[in-house]
């Protein structure tokens, strides 16, 4: 039974997409469990913030060599290796194996050595004592990128071989092994438990994953070569995605470090908001672009033009059909949202409603957030890693420059911080700097999504009436339902107040099935094609 579960095969993007979207969905539900644990039993003050300053240090490495290097370009040339011979195909992943672990293993053993320096960077408005205890959880967590590297190297061989479900499974046991760390490990050995919770995360990651890679043939050998064809071609397509991610992480970094020197707690906000934020990305945007990777590299290897153009705006108008009604509550309901995952134990209202803002500031740049990871994927299976490389580096920056303006506008009176503080309803709150990062954010990211359509359309040809029509009415339906949702939260107010949770709930609750039944009625009348993808419509032939 496991083993037939284990070797499940998606041979259509649909299939494929809803599969990961489950898992994806899964995973986050327990990232929200997480989340909900932690903010429970710390609350959002030093302790988090020293937990997550000390993640960003080893997940820096992830990011750049691993997510940001070689995972864009390795299943399109697995995939041309693999048509050509299953043998040499295997031979390149051993070797690639081998070369990453010792790479891996070498910046890891770097950053354990100079680590006191890099939490110094990281942290610079954190107290002496509280980089001390930075120091010790980020050493304990460079063993993650080591397991993730190796584990990514299978996830892409999965992805060829249409196992999407055990590539999908292998983030929910990740989140299941913090959960682990935090229930059992932390009540005796404090922060650090939470760093051993994020090893057995990424042990459990790896490991998911052996058997299905084993059963579709590969064998491991002994290969180890850094003239390898393989690896200096990724090495050549890889160099300027991963100045990209390199870009991108020390954004984060930065990012952090910012955080650092306001209020505290800055940083356990911000990183409670950003993972509510990513959920409808994971589940929506990456899980349908993951999907439609494999068929663009095909599609792109054949020189299919319109086979990758129709792959391309297909995946585009069905992200756009799911997330314009999720950003639309997200940002109506946010404090409602916040309230339910995370409020309760040592997370207080004045928390709540903060981290409410910040999320609601999050959730402005959504519908460009979950188109990014297509259209990058959709350069990288036409061997394009520079254009995206180069608009995510100019996204960065931008990023960066808006934040300190920002910080700067809400550091004194005035009439654009009093009007946003005034829009997140937040004029009670001491220090609301934090909220100048998320902002930052969601504009850096318009304008990263809106500069990597434009140059997409130019590159491939695209007839953008093809879709301009049935975005236009995606589009009205989802204002019609965020009109109905406003007048339906205003309505329940009069019977339900916010003083419980059960409240909170219902209020929820009601507002989500009036939205959803507009937008799906306004779908229907406007004749959305993205609505027979929900089982319960049919086309009628």
């Amino acid at each position: 039974m496991i083993t037939k579960l284990l070797g499940i095969q998606s041979k259509t993007i649909g299939a494929a997409a809803l599969l990961l979207a489950g898992s994806t969905l899964a995973s986050r539900i327990l990232g929200l469990l997480r989340d909900r644990l932690l903010a429970s039993n710390f609350g959002a003050g030093e302790e988090l913030d020293i937990y997550f300053a000390a993640f960003r240090i080893p997940d820096f490495i992830f990011g750049i060599l691993i997510m940001g290097g070689f995972t864009a370009v390795f299943l399109p040339i697995f995939s041309e290796y693999f048509e050509k011979s299953k043998d040499e195909a295997f031979d390149m992943v051993s070797n690639l194996l081998n070369v990453l672990l010792v790479l891996l293993a070498g910046f890891a053993f770097v950053l354990f050595l100079f680590m006191p320096f890099f939490v110094q960077f990281v942290t610079p408005g954190f107290s002496g004592e509280m980089r001390e205890a930075v120091i010790p959880l980020a050493r304990l967590m460079l063993l993650s990128p080591i397991l993730l590297g190796i584990s990514a190297v299978f996830s892409g061989m999965l992805q060829y071989f249409g196992k999407f479900f055990v590539y999908s499974l292998a983030p929910v046991l990740y989140n299941l092994g913090i959960i682990i760390g935090i229930i059992f490990l932390v009540p005796t050995l404090g922060l650090i438990g939470l760093a051993w919770g994020v090893v057995l995360g990424a042990v459990l990651h790896v490991f998911i994953q052996l058997y299905p890679v084993f059963v579709s043939g590969f064998s491991f050998k002994r290969m180890f070569s850094f003239s390898h064809p393989s690896l200096l071609r990724m090495a050549r397509l890889t160099a300027p995605r991963m100045v990209g991610a390199a870009a991108f992480h020390i954004n984060l970094v930065v990012i952090t470090a910012l955080a650092s020197t306001l209020a505290v707690g800055s940083i356990a906000v911000l990183s409670f908001a950003n993972n509510l934020y990513f959920l409808p990305i994971g589940v929506i945007g990456i899980s349908l672009a993951t999907a439609a990777f494999p068929l663009l590299s095909r599609a792109a290897s054949r020189k299919d033009d319109g086979e990758f153009k129709e792959s391309l705006l297909r995946t585009v108008r069905t992200i756009f059909f799911f997330i314009i009604p999720i950003s639309g509550f997200m940002f109506l309901l946010r404090e409602h949202i916040i309230r339910l995952v995370l409020g309760g134990g040592e997370f207080g209202w004045q928390d709540t409603r903060l981290t409410a803002a910040v999320f609601g500031a999050f959730a402005l740049g959504v519908f460009y957030q979950a188109l990014v990871p297509l259209f990058a994927r959709a350069f990288y299976a036409l061997k394009d890693t520079k254009t995206p490389t180069l608009i995510g580096i100019g996204a960065v920056i931008s990023n960066v420059i808006i934040a300190l303006v920002l910080l700067w506008v809400f550091s004194f009176p005035n009439f654009i911080g009093t009007w946003i503080i005034s829009f997140f309803d937040i004029a009670d709150i001491k220090d609301i700097r934090v909220l100048a990062l998320p902002l930052a954010i969601s504009v850096s990211v318009t304008i990263q999504g809106f500069l990597l359509a434009l140059f997409l359309k130019r590159k491939i040809g695209l007839n953008i009436r093809k879709i301009s029509g049935p975005l236009n009415r995606i589009g009205i339906s989802g204002l019609l339902m965020g009109g109905a949702s406003f007048l339906a939260l205003k309505g329940v107010f009069l019977f339900l107040p916010l003083d419980t949770f059960l409240n909170v709930l219902l209020q929820v609750i009601f507002v989500v099935v009036v939205g959803i039944a507009v937008y799906l009625l306004a779908a229907k009348i406007f004749k959305v094609e993205e609505l027979y993808l929900l089982p319960f419509f049919k086309k009628k032939k």
